[in-house]
């Protein structure tokens, strides 16, 4: 059944730069002693809407396989390295595609368990535990080549495997109770230990990954030393300790505290930030702060594109100059914008800002969305928001990191929703979802009822064990304008805090809350300093970045114009694209039509672009 939207207006033109939308505000460096929450794990947290739920759905059925039967060739080497076959094929790196399928099918198995895809990870986790050396090191590149070479080239991706091995490790413990990966890791862990720190060896690490997993373990074992060693490999940059050149590429030109523009690689840029807050999370110290604030402002300023993706440069993967966007050419790795939402996430975390939650949420609906087909067996590794119709998705990669990159994101998607602090209950993200929350000794079942991100409404209902006293904070989007809350049936003004409506009251339970989101097409205008979007515009609503496709607007599509006199009309089209709103703009005579962002390519090839011409009229100009 087709609805057709209420939303048929004259657009205003929004000239507000879509960097812009995110928000400024700065954090005074200094202040914070401990985290402002703590996300609520998606192991306790179940999906259930229209949007999400098909995709995980997906996710088991077609995703995990197609990348199981991708990875035998990196299963197999685990076998040349332990002695048991012949024939070792792969780059220096692909260890850690493996890590990050298994990490991304146990978590699969938190909340889909299939025995049949558990007895598979047990045989390669035992292929795995059995090309270990008995040292502790693992790395099949050396293992099954020159082992003279070990730890003597810092850009040789051993600590940046041994860190997915890590979480892959905790993600089967965690999933299954079996420590068989664990205790691998645990004990790749302890040699880069034995190796490395103060008084041993220096090293830089040309990958960043293991700061941040090395304080998932100690999180895990309670060893304080991995959390040790993880801010001094931190500390390591920026103190010509590294062995390259190009110490911008590596993130080594200076030390962390002291960084304010992001350059460089832009996947190991997010990994190494997101070491460092968690680093910061779990300490207290806070000397890292104020730097990751004037890095956040910096790229969400003046290096994101629309669509939360960024690194707009092939040569390096990474960042250029400030305001260097170009669309055709933007490179906008998917493992860049899931490591956006990585570090977002944290920085939420640390300060207890939505303004980070804001672009989590937009790197997730767009620019890591795009990267995977709506059938689930299809990728993007590199993401524009133009194309001239020869950018297709492939079911595989040489350089496989971002299927495997996608394919533990997903199912981790749950792990975004939700957060707690002492007293307050924080949604972040609106996702048809119910979980059960542990808050001040006492439980709380919340479950969410929304049909977003195509509508805004969305219906929250409050559960706890007994009448209870605490704060619930809602998330108030960037893209959000006008709303209205409700709690039984009665409107409320909720109290502002950093971008959260924060609701205070004795909670029983049945009760509900109403929070009604206006979500109209937007036009965006870029920041002139973007020479590539100047005499352009793009189309939003609510999260949703959208594009057109030549497909769509065969006659059109070329001489495709806006206009301050452009009027938009909305519908839901089921039997599009999975089912999507579409937007159609009526531009005099001319009709056209576009799509969200993260669906294209999913249909014939053709040419696609999220900006698009725009004409103001003569009293406008």
């Amino acid at each position: 059944m087709k609805k057709s939207g209420n939303i048929k207006m004259r657009f205003r033109i929004m000239v507000l730069t879509f960097l812009i939308l995110i928000g400024k505000s700065g954090l005074t460096p200094g202040l914070l002693a401990q985290p402002k929450n703590t996300a609520v794990n998606f192991s306790q947290v179940k999906i259930t809407d229209n949007f999400w739920q098909p995709r995980l759905r997906s996710h088991v059925d077609v995703t995990l396989p197609a990348c199981i039967a991708q990875e035998n060739q990196r299963i197999k080497n685990f076998a040349v390295a332990g002695g048991t076959a012949t024939g070792y094929k792969g780059l220096v790196y692909d260890d850690s595609d493996l890590y990050k399928m298994i990490e991304g099918a146990s978590y699969s198995l938190i909340n889909n368990p299939n025995p049949a895809l558990e007895k598979k990870l047990d045989e390669i986790i035992e292929k795995i535990a059995h090309a270990q050396r008995k040292d502790g090191y693992l790395m099949t590149y050396f293992l099954t080549g020159d082992t003279t070479k070990i730890f003597t080239n810092m850009d040789k991706h051993e600590l940046y495997c041994g860190g997915h091995l890590i979480e892959a490790g905790i993600a089967y413990y965690k999933a299954t109770g079996k420590r068989s990966l664990l205790n691998v890791a645990i004990k790749y862990a302890d040699k880069i230990d034995e190796t490395f720190g103060p008084g041993k060896r220096e090293w830089v690490p040309g990958h960043p990954e293991i700061e941040l997993a090395l304080v998932k373990l100690y999180r895990v074992t309670g060893e304080k030393r991995y959390l040790t060693l993880s801010k001094w490999l931190i500390e390591q940059r920026g103190h010509n300790h590294g062995d390259w050149e190009d110490k911008t590429y590596y993130l080594d030109k200076m030390p962390v505290e002291q960084l304010s523009e992001i350059m460089g690689h832009a996947v190991r840029a997010m990994y190494l930030f997101t070491g460092m807050a968690d680093v910061e999370t779990v300490t207290g110290d806070t000397s890292y702060l104020a730097a990751l604030n004037r890095l956040w402002d910096n790229v969400v300023h003046k290096k994101m594109y629309l669509t939360g993706g960024i690194g707009s440069s092939k040569a390096n993967e990474g960042f250029e100059g400030n305001y260097i966007l170009p669309n055709k050419e933007a490179y906008c790795e998917t493992c860049a914008s899931v490591g956006m939402v990585m570090w977002n996430e944290r920085m939420n975390t640390l300060t207890g800002d939505a303004k980070y939650a804001d672009v989590m949420e937009r790197s997730m609906y767009n620019g890591a969305l795009a990267g995977i087909s709506l059938h689930g067996d299809r990728f993007f590794y590199v993401n524009p928001l133009e194309s001239d119709g020869d950018h297709l998705r492939k079911p595989w990669f040489g350089t496989a990191c971002c299927p495997s990159q996608i394919s533990r994101f997903l199912p981790s998607i749950g792990n975004y929703i939700y957060a707690t602090s002492d007293n307050a209950i924080w949604i972040n993200l609106f996702i048809g979802s119910q979980t059960t929350i542990p808050l001040s000794g006492k439980k709380v079942e919340v479950v969410q009822k929304t049909n977003y991100p195509w509508d805004g409404d969305v219906q929250i209902h409050i559960n706890p064990e007994q009448a209870e006293s605490f704060g619930l904070k809602l998330r108030l989007p960037g893209w959000c304008d006008d709303y209205s809350v409700k709690v039984n049936g009665r409107s409320v003004t909720p109290v502002m805090d950093k971008h959260y409506l924060v609701l205070n009251r004795e909670w029983k339970k049945g009760d509900i809350i109403e929070f009604m989101m206006k979500m109209p097409v937007k036009v965006v205008a870029a920041d002139p300093r973007v020479k590539d979007d100047i005499g352009k515009r793009a189309v939003q609503r609510g999260p949703l970045v959208y594009c057109m496709e030549e497909c769509d607007n065969k006659h059109s599509y070329d001489s495709a114009e806006l206009t301050d006199q452009t009027t938009f009309t909305t519908s839901y089209e089921k039997d599009l694209l999975n089912g999507v709103v579409a937007i159609t703009a009526q531009s005099g005579a001319h009709r056209y039509q576009f799509i969200p962002y993260y669906a294209w390519d999913n249909r014939e090839p053709g040419k696609m672009k999220v900006w698009v011409d725009y004409v103001p009229s003569e009293g406008n100009k």
